[in-house]
């Protein structure tokens, strides 16, 4: 696959992240094929480690296409960072503000102009228990309905058990190997030449996420569970429950041996602690590829 330009800031984050990315972990990348050659594209990824988005640079810079990742506005703002994130071409996003819709003119933008711009659809790592995908946000299907541009799903086991989920403390031994697979790119035509509404935004994600959990599950040689797990409506849920349980210790009529049993059961897909590990990694072939890259993701 041919490269095209990648220009300074990203050769010099390839020097400097590729040698401890290389004695960290072991590589099983698969799917390369899937990457488009040429014109724009969305990788909509997983997301399970605060270190996967350098792990998955790597892979997506080894195909020649590397990526333009959407972040938060703050790496963006001064020192080293800040000018390797702008040198880049990453793409700010401006939470909890009007500029918010910004990030998605951005994305645009770049895919028109021919970029890969790689989403991290769950806008966050993944809380379900077992790290498999959460439900996702919108904001890849948009753009790739304003677009219509390929969309590859992309699913990455490894770097989460080089550092867990809200672990602090990495696991360096033994060796990990980052497992990577991109699917064949996600069909969204039958959302062609319609009104973009929210449902139809929630039913386009619903199809990309499926996507990159079909090839989670290859990886892992595992099923997912029929229902993602969705953090808002955990999160409704335990606010419904401490609002009961609160209620039933002020009541009057409450007594300590007539519990409301709604305070005291958990979720039944609640939140993992940090550090959890879950499934053994899968086994395949190591495949050693060539030069590697880093690039700060986008949640």
């Amino acid at each position: 696959m041919s490269r095209r330009r990648i220009g300074f800031w990203y050769r010099l984050a390839a020097v400097l992240c590729k040698p401890p990315l290389v004695v960290l972990i072991k590589r099983d990348w698969r799917g390369m094929e899937n990457i488009p050659p040429d014109g724009g594209f969305i990788t909509a990824v997983n997301h399970n480690s605060h270190v996967d988005p350098l792990a998955y640079a790597h892979f997506q810079y080894n195909t020649g296409r590397v990526p333009r990742f959407l972040a938060k506005d703050g790496l963006f703002r001064k020192g080293f960072v800040g000018a390797a994130m702008r040198g880049t071409g990453q793409i700010p996003v401006y939470r909890e503000s009007t500029d918010a819709l910004s990030a998605f003119r951005a994305a645009i933008a770049a895919v028109e102009r021919g970029e890969c711009v790689a989403f991290y659809p769950e806008g966050t790592i993944t809380r379900d228990p077992d790290q498999w995908p959460m439900t996702g946000k919108t904001g890849a299907a948009r753009v790739a309905l304003e677009t219509r541009c390929p969309v590859v799903p992309v699913a990455q086991w490894g770097a989460n058990l080089l550092l867990p989920p809200y672990a602090k403390k990495p696991q360096v031994l033994p060796r990990k190997t980052h497992h990577v697979l991109a699917g064949p790119p996600v069909d969204l035509s039958r959302f062609y030449d319609r009104e973009i509404t929210p449902d139809l935004l929630k039913e386009a994600t619903e199809v990309i996420m499926a996507a990159i959990t079909e090839q989670l599950e290859v990886l892992r040689g595992q099923k997912a569970p029929a229902t993602p797990y969705d953090p808002r409506q955990v999160r409704i849920e335990q606010r419904r429950r401490a609002a009961a349980k609160e209620k039933d210790a002020t009541s009057p009529s409450s007594t300590s041996g007539n519990k409301s049993p709604s305070g005291n059961e958990p979720p039944s897909r609640s939140i993992p602690p940090s550090g959890t590990t879950p499934h053994t990694t899968p086994t395949s072939t190591t495949v050693s590829t060539g030069s590697g890259d880093e690039s700060e993701g986008g949640t």
